[in-house]
């Protein structure tokens, strides 16, 4: 759906920061062309701060899906040398064959759901998750129509800044669930909010999207999930 996956998203919105003994102190002066991670600090955060891309960090700094930045922990904020090199300077043909890629290990199972969700908009499903083309629910409503918290949680990411998702909220539940709402009109909660099951936190809209409509995402740990396979009955 969006040209930036949610695996980079969820990564820069919703790792919040451990504190970590062994990490050097959040005050320490960090070198140029990087930045030192503050208590309370989240990739997209500091991506925005410095006019960077979450996908560029996140490169940069070899973070995974699985990583947690961390109160004093050191990311580069700016290019690494060579970089900016010319296509026709890194895709020159190598005289040696590259050597296999090793087999990718399979995804282990997402996490058992340990919260109750409920529906996040009254309307009718019009286009299902299918886990390639869409990663959610889309749900049909009018101009203005409540969105509601699926469960109480944290707005960990508000705002409008991940193209083709319009007016986006992301709410992190536990450690392991998060929700994703996109599409919005109007956004009534902000980030940092603790926000109650089935409480409005937006209206719908058709920002991002041809018509009206809520688009809807469960994850369990790094894995996107139907979330009608949870969402309980009509």
């Amino acid at each position: 759906m969006a040209t930036m996956s949610l695996r980079t998203l969820i990564l820069c919105s919703s790792l919040c920061l451990a504190a970590c003994a062994s990490s050097p102190p959040a005050n320490a002066p960090a070198p140029a062309g990087y930045y030192r991670v503050q208590s309370g600090d989240t990739l997209y955060r500091i991506a925005r701060q410095y006019k960077q891309s979450v996908g560029n960090l996140a490169r940069w700094n070899q973070l995974a899906d699985s990583s947690s930045i961390q109160a004093g922990q050191l990311l580069r904020v700016q290019p690494p040398s060579g970089a900016g090199k010319s296509a026709s300077a890194t895709n020159k043909p190598s005289a040696k064959a590259a050597p296999a890629k090793p087999a990718e290990k399979p995804a282990a199972p997402p996490p058992k759901l340990t919260i109750k969700l409920q529906w996040p908009a009254d309307g009718a499903v019009i286009a299902n998750y299918d886990g390639n083309r869409n990663k959610g629910l889309d749900i049909a409503g009018q101009a203005g129509d409540p969105v509601r918290a699926a469960a109480a949680g944290k707005v960990v990411y508000a705002g409008k800044g991940i193209r083709a998702y319009g007016n986006l909220l992301i709410v992190k539940h536990n450690a392991d669930t998060l929700t994703v709402y996109a599409h919005n009109q109007r956004l009534l909660v902000k980030e940092d909010d603790q926000v109650s099951a089935g409480q409005q936190i937006a209206t719908m809209g058709d920002s991002g999207a041809n018509r009206v409509k809520l688009h809807f995402e469960l994850r369990l740990g790094t894995q996107v999930v139907n979330p009608a396979t949870y969402l309980p009955p009509r």
